[in-house]
């Protein structure tokens, strides 16, 4: 609906005029309280009725039905001095809403068409209920079925088609799903899960730990962290050499196992053989491998150093150096798996896994491959990395003793993150190639973000204005507005610069909505580059079963400043009921 009269620039002169001297083509208000409401109508059509009347046809100058008005020749009536052409003013009916059955996309518009100056507003319907601004953030413009049905109810106040014709309200039913055309953008769709974290091996592990409010935060006894001011981390409580065939896991860093037996267990939950992509009846030129590692594994370095001081050039291992670079979990990947599509490395600090799983998104829905093992791996729980950390005074001081997490994200009495290892792995793949196979689909993939605070070499921008950003851009590269976030698996180190700013970075991206919001880092310790990886399959868990997970370490004792809907306490059922298309932010 649109002011198709183009009238809007010619300026209003409101004016009395007798009924008598009104013609077609005039705008006319019928009282000077309603010039003063801005209710106007064009003059359609005049015929003398009786000698002392005019019967005048009227209809709402932006469109809408006619009615007719019999008026005494000397009846005072205001002119806006404004001609326009009666016949460009469309005929318009409002829609009978109470006959429409909703759904989720659906727009339902309203416009004051007695009013040349209004605009058309517009409610989508998103989880059940209507957004006037599906970016806005502020949950005020917010309406339910039942309001919006009511619009056909209103007269001069609200939106509807009431009595006097003001308002047209048009139902507009959500658009049909565009299919990409061929070279075009695909859909990417996540069919496997694995995970290797301090709360065990396996998914299964990890999920119930994060249900059931567990953490896996121990105690460093081995003699090298003996001196180190902190002596607790998040490791796995299992030794992967054990979960491997011996030659191949001497020939693997920590790391690189880690990503190995997560891979595995992804392969495996999406449905192929073990073995690898030739077991499966895959193209290996067609999957690729996305890892995120800060170091990978950074005691296979220092191991080297050491064996070099102590017993010269020839004790240093010819292995040294393809364990020690990041790249080695992503290669040992395609290496166990045979795949020959690509094996990229990640390396972006505390976002490498994230972003590791945004690069093999774009790979899958550009058609450079069909399937993507994307995660992160790490194991950078060493003396010299632990001992760095403290100096920096990032590191928790809390010990164990009282039997809860010492990491506390978003807690008030938060006082920095624990160092973890472990690794985290999805199975991406183009939509069209899982469905042929009859695959089981958790969730989409749909969008992701990046951007760079440009601010410190460590700490972050106080603002949280890089966070906002990177979250902006991924609910807008996954084709959705703010309005469709349901959940946030949130980064939160616990550090209290750290949390501040990523709280108050949501809060500028999503306002007053309240979106439930879960950290990990409570259960599991920081797993840096790895992070990104484990709660992308916590984010994927969550979405497929409808539950958010707890944060554990912050208690009652939120921070007041955070301002955001942290769980806490106990799991909470998703809004929407965990339906798998539901959008989540991790």
């Amino acid at each position: 609906m649109s002011n198709s009269s183009d009238s809007s620039q010619v300026p209003f002169a409101p004016h009395p005029v007798t009924a008598a001297e009104v013609i077609p083509g005039d705008l006319i208000a019928l009282t000077p309280a309603d010039a003063e409401r801005a209710c106007w109508y064009v003059v359609t059509h005049t015929l003398p009725e009786t000698p002392e009347t005019i019967r005048v046809t009227l209809r709402p100058p932006l469109g809408g039905t006619d009615h007719d008005e019999v008026l005494g020749r000397d009846r005072r009536v205001i002119s806006g001095c404004r001609r326009l052409d009666a016949g460009t003013v469309p005929l318009l009916v409002s829609d009978d809403l109470a006959s429409v059955e909703f759904r989720e996309g659906d727009r339902v518009s309203s416009l004051r068409v007695v009013d040349p100056g209004a605009d058309e507003v517009s409610y989508v319907r998103r989880w059940g209920v209507w957004h006037r601004d599906l970016d806005g953030g502020t949950g005020d413009d917010v309406l339910t079925d039942a309001e919006v049905r009511g619009w056909g109810g209103a007269e001069t106040s609200g939106a509807g088609s009431g009595s006097g014709g003001e308002f047209v309200v048009r139902h507009h039913a959500r658009p049909e799903r565009v299919v990409a055309a061929v070279g075009g953008s695909r859909r990417v769709v996540v069919t496997g899960l694995g995970a290797v974290t301090p709360l065990g091996v396996g998914v299964d592990e990890l999920w119930r730990g994060l249900l059931d409010g567990r953490h896996g935060i121990r105690e460093l006894d081995g003699e090298e962290f003996a001196e180190l001011p902190v002596r607790v981390a998040g490791t796995v409580p299992v030794d992967p050499m054990e979960l491997l065939p011996r030659q191949a896991a001497r020939r693997m860093n920590r790391a690189a196992q880690f990503a190995v037996l997560a891979a595995r267990e992804a392969w495996g939950d999406a449905g192929f053989v073990a073995g690898g992509t030739r077991e499966s009846g895959l193209d290996p030129e067609r999957v690729g491998v996305s890892l995120g590692a800060i170091l990978g594994d950074a005691s296979v370095l220092v191991g080297g150093d050491r064996k070099l001081r102590d017993k010269g050039p020839r004790g240093v291992s010819p292995l040294t150096t393809p364990m020690t670079v990041p790249s080695q979990a992503a290669s040992q990947v395609s290496l166990d798996l045979h795949i020959t599509g690509e094996a990229r490395t990640v390396t972006a600090a505390c976002a490498s896994g994230t972003e590791a799983i945004g690069a093999a998104i774009d790979r899958i829905r550009y058609g450079r491959v069909d399937i993507a093992l994307a995660g992160g791996a790490e194991a950078v729980v060493t003396p010299a990395i632990m001992a760095s950390f403290a100096a920096m005074r990032a590191l928790s001081t809390r010990g164990l003793a009282d039997g809860s997490s010492p990491s506390r994200p978003f807690g008030k009495d938060r006082d920095g993150f624990v160092n973890g290892e472990g690794a985290g792995v999805l199975v991406l793949e183009a939509e069209e190639h899982a469905r042929a196979r009859g695959a089981r689909i958790y969730c989409e993939a749909a969008g992701w973000g990046l951007s760079a605070d440009a601010h410190h070499m460590a700490a972050p921008d106080p603002s949280g204005a890089g966070v906002a950003l990177a979250v902006r851009r991924a609910v807008r590269d996954a084709g959705g507005c703010v309005a469709d976030v349901v959940h946030v698996n949130a980064h939160a180190t616990a550090t209290v610069e750290g949390d501040l700013a990523e709280a108050g970075a949501l809060r500028a991206v999503f306002g007053r909505r309240n979106v439930p919001v879960t950290a990990l880092k409570g259960n599991l310790g920081h797993l840096q580059g790895a992070a990104g990886g484990v709660e992308a399959v916590a984010t994927v868990l969550t979405l497929h079963h409808g539950v958010v997970p707890p944060t554990v370490g912050v208690g009652s004792e939120l921070d007041d400043a955070i301002g955001l809907d942290v769980v806490m306490g106990v799991a909470r059922e998703l809004p929407g009921g965990g339906r798998a298309g539901a959008p989540g932010v991790g």
